[in-house]
């Protein structure tokens, strides 16, 4: 009986799951309120990921993020690549965070820079949707939308 409980639930979710992704605009995401990110620098970890077209990084990810004086976030960031449809390499990268409207912080755009910046074809978005600065952290990533946003 277990095994049907849980294939049943597996089905609502999948259900769920798939009725959001139908109605899901970008702009609709709320995110975080008074990001701050000096709180948000430090040492962070990838646990899972939906793997978006032309993001560099593809698992086993981590990124040291660090503010300076002036406000300016980068972030150097370790994980697997897979180049050119078949190798997967172990790649390092660097990113600088600008904020385009700084009346939500928490939505940045991310410029690569050194060799990721040859190997890509331009930033990605980067939004902080939720975080508690120490434990946790949802982001959303993307490089381009779909036409309906």
């Amino acid at each position: 009986m277990k095994y049907a409980q849980y294939v049943f639930l597996a089905s609502i979710f999948s259900t769920v799951e798939y009725s959001l992704a139908q109605t899901c605009t970008v702009e609709s995401f709320s995110v975080k309120d008074n990001f701050d990110p000096k709180r948000y620098a430090g040492k962070w970890y990838a646990l899972a990921k939906k793997d978006p077209e032309g993001l560099f990084l593809q698992d086993n990810i981590s990124a040291e993020y660090t503010v300076e004086e002036d406000g300016t976030m980068t972030a150097s960031s370790k994980g697997r690549v897979k180049l050119f449809g078949f190798w997967v390499i172990c790649a390092d990268m660097a990113a600088q965070y600008t904020v385009p409207d700084p009346t939500t912080p928490a939505k940045m755009y991310m410029t690569y820079q050194g060799l990721a910046s040859y190997l890509s074809s331009g930033g990605d978005n980067y939004w902080v949707i939720d975080t508690d600065y120490n434990n946790y952290a949802i982001t959303y990533a993307c490089r381009s939308l779909k036409e309906d946003g």
